[in-house]
């Protein structure tokens, strides 16, 4: 992008009136590992532009996050543990933000600062969780965990896609990962030529399942594949191919980070800019080819599931030059070192982050001693090893604690990364008294969320601000039905939505197997579609005799006669706190499934 005129005279008057406070871009991947970068040792990886900015800015080595996207994000925005925060799943009804609690977009918009996100969201889809609500002036978005989600436009498949902007669908041209970044310099070119910070979020699908990318990225992992045959040893054709495809994802994040890093060069912005990137939580390859000496993945508490990388870079922000920090550091201490980056004051009371900006400043050379907390609420179906009923629910057990080199697992397991990065060896009975310290750590840090994490959060219903509503499968509580492929295969489960009625009156309920957009009805088998890099699955077709609805004490039925899209029902409902269930019934009276997606309006 040329640097306009105005750009050009904004940034001279900045030079000599010598503003201070600095832009700011955090950029967020998704389900990329510690190792997936070539600057961390990957053999097949070949990632320039983020290693340029790693060798150009700071690296912190011993930096964590939650082993799943959306408790990170909630930490991310809020500074506070996830059991604190609310957004604890990446579905069933928990990914749900607390809507009383301000977030780093709040906070910054409160201090002048412009606010924009683009990509990825994941911490509530309706009133009043989506971005629109929580402090972004500016919002390109898509509902729920990844693209084609349970909620997302119907077929969205990557590639001109339809997207949520500032609370309307729209269509965007191009792939996703292309589009985010582009939307995202476009927007920040408008900021920064009237005179406005910025901060500006960039979180990426890629490279979530289902791994979508173009093509022209998979021949040069595959080359790199051949040259490294051991790399992939032990890996079915089909994963192989799959790990191409994941690893081409990246490829193209690359690229637009490289796509960025000139962006900020020839608009002037870069000297001003603060730059990070992170992920979200562990790979979910790492283990089966290069997980750069650790074990786990995504979705577990060992160091692979939640150490990430962190690059930071900032021009001319006094901050030193290149080197690495080796400090225990979390997702949630960013918003209070940003914000004290930027000057500013008034913060949240109470956060579990801490800042990292004296550290960074070299003002110290290390940060207190501390212990970090690791939690979260486990998708339904997963196999755990601390408890046998459903790990949706939050437990003390389901733990990591993490101080200095010591990790703490589910309670009874010690293991020293400082000896064994791939904790191989439980050293809990040698050293009863840091298992004593940790543990009595986790009981206090218990103590403190244990009643309101249990809490659900609720969608608001009857909101002039998002009425009508489409509701989904997605914020079932503890029921995990968050794919388009679940809809497609008739995933025959059910569940309970949470809800908060914001008025008093007459609401229409609709209930569909399938989103408007689809064009398909109650009893139709969707059929196999081809899209641009993939094929959505075909599914069967229900035979639905009976539809019933269940909203606090209200118990409507409706027998379905005619082949229609949806079955709605009329009814007068009151202000305040309530839940809902719905029923597909086969002529058997049988129960099929729940309604995967409800229509409330308030008439």
């Amino acid at each position: 992008m040329k640097l306009s005129l105005a750009l050009a005279l904004l940034l001279l008057t900045q030079n000599v009136f010598g503003t201070s406070r600095p832009n700011i871009i955090i950029v967020v991947t998704d389900d990329q590992g510690y190792g997936e970068f070539s600057i961390n040792g990957n053999p097949i990886a070949d990632t320039p532009h983020i290693d340029r900015l790693a060798s150009q800015g700071i690296r912190f080595t011993d930096f964590h996050v939650a082993p799943m996207c959306t408790p990170t994000r909630g930490q991310l925005l809020t500074g506070l543990d996830a059991f604190r925060n609310g957004a604890i799943n990446v579905s069933s009804g928990r990914t749900l933000l607390r809507p009383e609690l301000p977030t780093i977009a709040d906070i910054f918009a409160a201090a002048d600062y412009r606010t924009g996100l683009f990509g990825k969201w994941h911490m509530g889809d309706n009133f009043p969780f989506r971005p629109e609500d929580r402090g972004f002036e500016e919002a390109i978005w898509f509902p729920s965990s990844h693209i084609n989600s349970t909620p997302d436009y119907w077929d969205n498949d990557y590639f001109d896609d339809i997207y949520i902007h500032n609370t309307q669908r729209r269509q965007f041209h191009g792939y996703c990962t292309d589009v985010f970044f582009d939307e995202a310099m476009d927007w920040m070119q408008k900021q920064a030529e009237v005179g406005d910070n910025f901060f500006t979020f960039i979180a990426l699908n890629s490279a979530h399942w289902p791994w979508f990318v173009p093509d022209e990225y998979r021949q040069p992992i595959r080359d790199a594949m051949t040259e490294n045959p051991e790399s992939v040893t032990g890996l079915s054709d089909k994963r192989r191919e799959d790990l191409v495809s994941f690893l081409a994802m990246g490829a193209n994040i690359d690229y637009n980070m490289g796509r960025l890093q000139q962006f900020l060069t020839d608009s002037g912005l870069e000297e001003n800019t603060i730059v990070i990137f992170t992920t979200d939580n562990g790979s979910t390859f790492g283990p089966e080819y290069y997980n750069a000496g650790m074990q786990g993945k995504k979705t577990t508490l060992w160091e692979g599931g939640h150490r990430v990388p962190l690059f930071l870079r900032w021009p001319g922000g006094n901050i030193g030059g290149n080197r690495s920090i080796d400090e225990l550091c979390h997702i949630q201490d960013l918003l209070p070192t940003l914000t004290e980056f930027a000057g500013i004051k008034n913060l949240p009371k109470d956060l579990d982050g801490i800042s990292l900006a004296p550290l960074l400043r070299g003002d110290v050379t290390e940060l207190e001693d501390r212990m970090l907390v690791i939690n979260y609420s486990r998708m339904p179906h997963f196999k755990v090893t601390y408890t046998g009923e459903n790990p949706a629910i939050p437990r003390k057990e389901g733990a990591a604690v993490l101080w200095k080199h010591w990790r703490l697992l589910e309670d009874r397991m010690l293991f020293d990364v400082s000896k064994d990065l791939h904790q191989d060896h439980d050293v809990a009975a040698q050293h009863p008294e840091v298992v004593a310290k940790m543990r009595a750590h986790l009981d206090e840090w218990w103590q403190g969320v244990k009643d309101t994490v249990l809490e659900p959060q609720r969608v608001i219903i009857g909101d002039d601000r998002e009425n009508p509503m489409l509701l989904t499968a997605c914020e079932w509580l503890d029921v995990f039905i968050d794919q388009q492929i679940q809809v497609r295969r008739g995933v025959q489960a059910n569940g309970i939505w949470h809800l908060k009625v914001a008025q008093a009156g007459t609401y229409q309920l609709t209930l569909s197997r399938y989103p408007p957009e689809s064009g398909l009805k109650l009893r139709d088998a969707p059929q196999e579609v081809k899209v641009t890099d993939g094929t959505f699955v075909a599914g069967p077709a229900f035979d639905i005799a009976t539809a019933r609805l269940q909203i606090g004490d209200h118990i409507l039925e409706k027998s379905v006669y005619e082949d229609v899209e949806n079955i709605s029902f009329e009814l007068s409902l009151s202000k305040g706190d309530t839940t809902m269930q719905t029923w597909f019934i086969d002529p058997r009276g049988e129960d099929i499934v729940g309604a995967y997606y409800v229509i409330t309006e308030r008439m």
